[in-house]
């Protein structure tokens, strides 16, 4: 009788320990699913942001209203210029090229099209300060555009003290108020005189930067080119000696990075010849240079075409698979050589 009772005791005692250790181990693996759908939900978000944030923006239009006050030489290009730095800092997910967070540090294609247009950005603001709102190299410049041209050529992956969203904004402010002067007939010094040499002057820089894209783009494939640094200058020199053949080619990971700042290249661009068109109307009629510029901004459009593949694919020249560098290539070096065509016409009297 003694070990019945023992038995049934240590019976009960053992089903007590396993209920209160079953007790135990079930908030356990409660914890542990609910870590798994926290983690899970964590990273659906963020691929929800990467994807969303990594869509470049539309192309806008270029204002010119119907007022006195907007139809001012010159509006449309401080407005375009304007809008377009803005869009860099205000598009989905905002600038991303100084991000330390996810899932912006992990994305490397719009921060490369941000450098694509910030370039754009800098050039325009400098061609602006130096040619643009200036008659001749004599006068003095505007001192509002001094103080924006720097700040746009502030680095572009500072996060703090300052960040280059704050530089970036104070040449925005600066832009702003040569436009509000500009559209005042009262404040005579604040120019913008729209002349075939101030245009050539934009131009012979959009002409060096399509040239460096599109050999950059071109080199994905690597290839020997032959070394014409010295080319027809007979007493030229170099600080360094090079050989006549050179080897070129972009690095495997740097492939996509530099198509995606010829996209913000090309996006840049086409606004800004766009305002060009309104702002230089009348020299560009008297040159009969509209249908080149038309040209130009055709060419930069077609490398602005949809993406129809998930990734930047590299294929050889002529193999089985695209080279979407090469693509890119071919219309920055048609939208390149329309350029130099559109500097000629300009410099014939």
């Amino acid at each position: 009788m003694d070990m019945s009772f023992s038995g049934i005791r240590q019976w009960w005692q053992n089903r007590r320990l396993n209920a209160s250790l079953g007790k135990e181990k079930q908030p356990a693996s409660w914890r542990r699913k609910t870590a798994y759908a926290v983690v899970g939900a964590f990273l659906l978000v963020q691929l929800g942001l990467a994807w969303y944030w990594s869509r470049e923006p539309d192309l806008f239009w270029i204002q010119r209203g119907a007022s006195p006050s907007t139809q001012v030489v010159g509006y449309a290009t401080t407005h375009t210029l304007i809008r377009a730095a803005t869009t860099l800092l205000e598009k989905p997910g905002g600038y991303l090229s100084n991000d330390i967070a996810p899932p912006g540090v992990f994305l490397d294609n719009i921060p490369s099209w941000e450098l694509g247009v910030l370039t754009q950005v800098r050039d325009l603001a400098r061609v602006l300060r130096n040619d643009y709102s200036r008659s001749q190299s004599q006068s003095t410049e505007d001192p509002g555009l001094a103080t924006a041209e720097p700040s746009f050529n502030f680095t572009n992956d500072s996060w703090i003290l300052p960040a280059s969203e704050s530089k970036y904004r104070e040449g925005i402010k600066h832009l702003d108020d040569y436009l509000t002067r500009l559209q005042d007939p009262a404040l005579t010094e604040t120019q913008f005189f729209a002349r075939a040499d101030n245009l050539r002057e934009w131009l012979a820089v959009v002409e060096k930067r399509l040239g460096s894209l599109s050999q950059r783009l071109s080199a994905s494939v690597g290839q020997e080119r032959v070394n014409t640094d010295l080319a027809n200058d007979p007493s030229a020199a170099a600080s360094t000696p090079k050989a006549d053949s050179v080897q070129v080619k972009t690095p495997w990971l740097e492939i996509d990075d530099v198509f995606y700042e010829a996209r913000g290249t090309s996006w840049a661009l086409i606004h800004f010849l766009r305002a060009a068109q309104f702002d230089f109307e009348q020299v560009l009629q008297d040159k009969n240079a509209e249908v080149s510029l038309r040209q130009i901004i055709r060419e930069l459009e077609g490398g602005l075409q949809p993406m129809g593949s998930p990734m930047i694919l590299n294929g050889s020249a002529f193999g089985m698979f695209p080279n979407h560098s090469l693509v890119m290539a071919s219309y920055l070096a048609r939208a390149n050589s329309a350029v130099i065509n559109l500097r000629e016409l300009l410099d014939q009297g």
